[in-house]
């Protein structure tokens, strides 16, 4: 396999390939000096440039980890784990990813993995309830959910689907 040998640029082509990118999508700043580095900037001037995007607002983390945390629980259904995860491979720093998933509390988190495993056991073939349960524990630490929040959402599901199965039509 052949790779693409990327062409270096300088600080002010990156500068302004940055500037243009921020422009249409948020980026972390570990995002920016991981796109300098690969084209080769100078780490001092990866740096400068870095600072500049933060004084001119291109570049934001507190700003970047709130719409991550946002899409990836609105329209992904990640749990806290795993935003955590990616944020911290992104460069965020911790306070501001904390920061950034207080603003959603954890009965919002559980409700919407409730509503993941309702949709997720109509798809699952299981043998029993203790199959049923290990499966869908699985689908929620694979979404990033803690254990207590996993198995309480677990546990209400399981519970709903058997007492439908109790039900005589």
């Amino acid at each position: 396999m052949v790779q693409k040998e990327v062409k270096r640029k300088s600080a002010e082509q990156a500068l302004r390939l940055l500037m243009n990118m921020a422009a249409r999508a948020e980026r972390s700043s570990g995002d920016a000096l991981r796109l300098m580095k690969r084209w080769g900037v100078d780490d001092n001037d990866a740096q400068r440039v870095l600072q500049r995007l933060i004084a001119e607002r291109f570049i934001d983390d507190s700003r970047y980890a709130a719409a991550f945390v946002r899409e990836k629980i609105n329209l992904s259904g990640w749990g806290s784990y795993k935003i955590v995860a990616a944020l911290r491979r992104k460069g965020v720093d911790n306070r501001i990813i904390e920061n950034a998933l207080s603003q959603y509390g954890s009965v919002d988190m559980e409700e919407r993995l409730q509503g993941l495993l309702e949709k997720k056991i109509k798809t699952v073939k299981y043998r029993d309830t203790s199959d049923l349960r290990a499966k869908l524990f699985r689908f929620a630490a694979s979404r990033g959910y803690d254990y207590s929040t996993a198995m309480q959402a677990v546990d209400r599901v399981v519970k709903g689907e058997r007492e439908c199965d109790n039900l005589d039509f």
